[in-house]
């Protein structure tokens, strides 16, 4: 099992190219190098991990089918930075807590992935990782999740769970890279989000193999 400072050793890496993890789970469309504009929205969102047996799991929600933008899509607990956010830390916190009545005083920040540009919706998501030491009880807002799910480090790591499939955007085939995760299709924003976060423990793990001879 990877430990919480394996965990927050694979955030701190240095020598780690952050675009090249973003572009193996990134819609064929999207461009990487699109920057955001003065009007850009911004927002937090929390990848939050919690021990579970031998192996950490991870919460995922589906967004409420009534919600404006990604309605129905699976993503991160977060949301929108609000002026009196004095982070977006503090913004992923908050909205955790709105979203699934988890709240900060049991969450143990590790640090942060790279934040990424939206295009569509034009926001930049900045997520911050966080631990707890127990299974949380989750009391979900209705009116912003629908579904709530976990998802094991194991599996995500797991090769055979990323595939892909072709969906016409103005008249073209785009290849859609996505995980399979328990019976759901993750992909956009939350794969190029969760694949950062892979290919960076993926790093540890080989180095901790490579100590182990």
């Amino acid at each position: 099992m990877l430990s919480r400072d394996d965990i927050q050793a694979a955030l701190l890496l240095t020598d780690f190219d952050p675009d090249a993890a973003h572009r193996l789970m990134a819609p064929g469309s999207r461009d990487l190098m699109q920057k955001p504009g003065a009007k850009t929205r911004q927002a937090g969102v929390l990848v939050l991990l919690y021990p579970d047996a031998d192996d950490w799991q991870l919460i995922l929600t589906r967004r409420a089918d009534t919600l404006r933008g990604h309605s129905g899509q699976v993503s991160f607990p977060g949301g929108r930075r609000d002026p009196e956010d004095r982070s977006f830390m503090a913004t992923a916190l908050r909205e955790t807590c709105e979203e699934l009545g988890v709240c900060d005083d049991h969450i143990q920040i590790l640090g942060q992935l790279t934040p990424i540009y939206i295009p569509p919706s034009d926001f930049r998501v900045y997520p911050t990782v966080g631990v707890m030491t127990y299974s949380p009880q989750i009391y979900p807002n209705p009116a912003e999740v629908a579904e709530v799910f976990s998802v094991s480090l194991q599996t995500l790591l797991d090769e055979q769970v990323k595939l892909d499939e072709y969906r016409d955007f103005r008249g073209m085939p785009v290849k859609i890279p996505y995980y399979w995760l328990e019976g759901h299709k993750v992909w956009g924003a939350t794969a190029i989000m969760l694949s950062e976060l892979e290919q960076r423990l993926r790093v540890i793990l080989r180095e901790k193999q490579q100590d182990s001879f």
